[in-house]
């Protein structure tokens, strides 16, 4: 399986000019969230501090949404196919996840991992998953089976879900929430999704660079781009790791790179994939729409 999964960049200049005049440097942090690279840019006194908060909280958020934590909330209830008590955060994910499946059409569906899984282990022994494996893993997807209940979440035995084109950013707007609460501002947040708290601290818009080439200026406001070939499951790199839930194969449509900006890094993070799987412009355009304050950043074709 090969990857390019990084779509997003802060441009450099963004932190050089912190450093003018006597203004307080910004501070850079580095860690991870859901195995992908994090930062936090900030000008604190104590951001050494602010930042091990960060990291703690993030590491907590892991504890209820990681796939490869044994004893995280989704990994029990893949395990189980019943939550009981589950977390706040998780049930607002996947409501969040649940309107988007509607407003996709089923395009974004959290219940595609049995498919997901199917693909990367037939990646792993260099092939592809030959149609009778993709329709039994098929068969164990469907967000319609999925109940959530404030006391427990449910799913069908054998059925397993990801969150992984949405949680990292509801880890951003979770993260932004914490430091929000103790009065900060002027905080740029990347879990792999940029959620942007107030402005660079030069009082300007973060320069968040796209890998497709331009440049989105972001203030008080979330990104996410998403590619269908960013990750691929074939040495060729034409097999896409955003898979169609309703069909089960890659996505075949013809866009390159989709940028989405939102009012929360989980909403751009989950439409920014779903949108993956429309064909037109006028579909995308369509989906979006059923989102108040959503926009359309930019769009490039193969």
């Amino acid at each position: 399986m090969t990857s390019r999964r990084r779509f997003l960049t802060i441009t450099a200049a963004a932190l050089a000019c912190a450093g003018r005049s006597n203004a307080q440097p910004v501070y850079t942090w580095q860690g991870v969230a859901l195995g992908a690279r994090a930062t936090l840019r900030f000008a604190h006194p104590d951001a050494k501090a602010i930042s091990a908060r960060v990291a703690d909280e993030i590491s907590r958020l892991e504890d209820v949404f990681s796939l490869y934590r044994p004893d995280s909330a989704l990994s029990r209830l893949n395990r189980e196919a019943v939550l009981r008590a589950p977390a706040f955060e998780l049930l607002e994910c996947l409501s969040l996840a649940g309107a988007v499946y509607k407003a996709s059409g089923g395009r974004f569906d959290p219940s595609v991992q049995p498919l997901w899984a199917c693909y990367a282990e037939a990646s792993a022994n260099g092939t592809l998953p030959d149609e009778h494996a993709v329709t039994n893993a098929l068969a164990l997807t469907g967000w319609k089976q999925v109940a959530l209940e404030p006391a427990s979440i449910t799913i069908r035995p054998g059925m397993a879900l990801t969150l992984n084109g949405i949680a990292q950013g509801y880890i951003a707007d979770r993260v932004a929430e914490m430091l929000r609460s103790e009065g900060l501002t002027n905080i740029l947040i990347d879990t792999g999704e940029f959620r942007a708290l107030g402005t660079h601290p030069d009082g300007k818009a973060w320069p968040v660079k796209l890998a497709a080439g331009g440049e989105v200026p972001l203030a008080a406001r979330a990104l996410a781009t998403s590619a269908p070939l960013g990750t691929t499951f074939d040495e060729r790199a034409q097999v896409g790791h955003i898979l169609d839930p309703r069909t089960g194969l890659p996505s075949h449509t013809r866009w390159r790179e989709i940028t989405v900006s939102a009012p929360t890094a989980a909403l751009a993070d989950a439409l920014s994939t779903a949108v993956c799987l429309f064909q037109t412009r006028t579909e995308i355009d369509a989906c979006l729409a059923q989102f108040k304050d959503v926009h359309l950043e930019a769009i490039s074709a193969v």
